[in-house]
């Protein structure tokens, strides 16, 4: 949340897509994500997130308090999670306060949080010096409620309206235990995201419209739609894939350095190497799967094994690829673009918090595509190659999964 593009000006013009998320001692103050998974977006019953009282203050803030101070920031899309909001800024001109003093984007959203905590601590009726952790233990459940509901409905069990500068009844003669400060709304820093272009900045957009569904997908389908820890495996050993990688790859690419890189990468258990899934995973066991590996020497025949891996796909075979080489991308886009049903094998683990595109989530959803991977997640920087034995492996993978050759399709 603190890492930056050292080279830039952040106090110039720009479009910047903004994360910014909730104290993680607070849960999810700013509201609930209702409405229904089948409805089109625009539609009266759409997923959308209602806003709390406090939800409902970061939403006026963001919206017409940023603009007021500095009139050169327009907001040009935005998402209100119950945990997290997503905003793009667009700086016009150069950052000036009021007063004239060049301003960074940094300093813009330490304001905007210093303006939703303000307003956030009178809602809450927190005094200087309390935090809503250090009041009186008996109202816990209530002072939760209170902070969550929305502004025009209580939960069950739930007090009376919040409004700005009350009291709620969790809170009514409860006293500090001990006084470190007043918690606030938001965790430290933020993240930034500059689109380069006009399509990057279309997917951004389109990412954070798309967070309400997504968060209704995820919570509809919690046993599909969240990391499934060593689910699956491939019944690999650590020889046998040594083995495979020693036919596979050119002597000058399978060194002793490149397997002691790989394995320690590599999910294990047992001796054998394991996968993370994400996903409906029975797809591996209750339908025929097929790999998909493009290899140079079978360059000649790709319409050919496009053509056999497409027809297979027609009749409800599975393919499963690590979708590397640009046949592999070729095949698979076009699978899942006539509707069937893939596998992909992803080239990095699943984080702690793993969220894939909208697409993937939605079509992972529907039983069209489950993720897996054999790797623990490990930070890389953006242009990082893969190298030939990383890409074998997950090709060896693949056939394991499949129980099956990926030269199947030439016979």
């Amino acid at each position: 949340m603190t890492w930056r593009a050292m080279a830039h000006d952040y106090t110039w013009a720009g479009v910047y897509h903004i994360t910014i998320r909730v104290a993680d001692e607070l849960g999810q103050p700013l509201g609930k994500v209702v409405g229904d998974i089948s409805a089109p977006d625009g539609s009266a019953n759409a997923p959308r997130t209602a806003l709390s009282a406090i939800g409902k203050m970061v939403e006026h803030e963001l919206l017409h308090t940023i603009h007021a101070y500095y009139p050169m920031i327009v907001v040009d899309t935005y998402a209100i999670m119950p945990e997290h909001l997503h905003f793009i800024l667009e700086v016009q001109d150069r950052i000036l306060s009021q007063n004239g003093k060049v301003q960074s984007l940094g300093q813009v959203i330490a304001g905007f949080k210093k303006g939703c905590n303000k307003r956030y601590w009178e809602i809450a009726g927190i005094d200087s010096g309390e935090t809503i952790m250090q009041r009186a233990k008996p109202d816990a459940t209530l002072i939760k409620e209170d902070l969550t509901a929305t502004a025009d409905s209580v939960p069950a069990g739930g007090n009376p309206h919040i409004i700005p500068g009350s009291v709620p009844a969790g809170f009514a003669g409860g006293k500090p235990r001990f006084s470190t400060g007043r918690q606030p709304l938001f965790n430290p820093g933020y993240c930034d995201v500059m689109p380069v272009d006009a399509q990057q900045l279309a997917t951004q957009r389109a990412y954070i419209a798309a967070n309400p569904r997504s968060r209704l997908l995820r919570t509809s389908n919690r046993a599909m739609l969240m990391p499934q820890r060593g689910t699956i495996n491939t019944a690999i050993t650590l020889a046998a894939l040594r083995g495979f990688l020693m036919r596979e790859c050119a002597p000058r690419f399978i060194t002793q350095e490149a397997l002691s890189q790989i394995e320690p990468r590599l999910l294990l258990a047992g001796g054998m190497v394991i996968c993370d899934s994400y996903g409906n995973r029975t797809l591996l066991s209750q339908k025929r799967c097929l790999p998909v590996v493009c290899h140079r020497k079978d360059a000649n025949r790709f319409s050919e094994q496009k053509q056999r891996c497409l027809e297979e796909a027609e009749h409800g075979t599975v393919l499963v690829s690590a979708r590397i080489a640009k046949g592999e991308q070729e095949i698979m886009d076009e699978a899942q673009h006539r509707g069937h049903t893939v596998v992909l094998i992803a080239d990095n683990g699943f984080p702690e918090v793993y969220h894939p595109s909208a697409e993937r989530i939605e079509q992972c959803a529907m039983s069209k595509l489950l993720i897996v991977t054999p790797w623990q997640y490990q930070y890389r920087k953006k242009d990082e190659t893969v190298s030939v034995p990383f890409c074998k492996t997950m090709n060896c993978v693949a056939q394991a999964l499949c129980r099956t050759k990926d030269d199947w399709w030439c016979y």
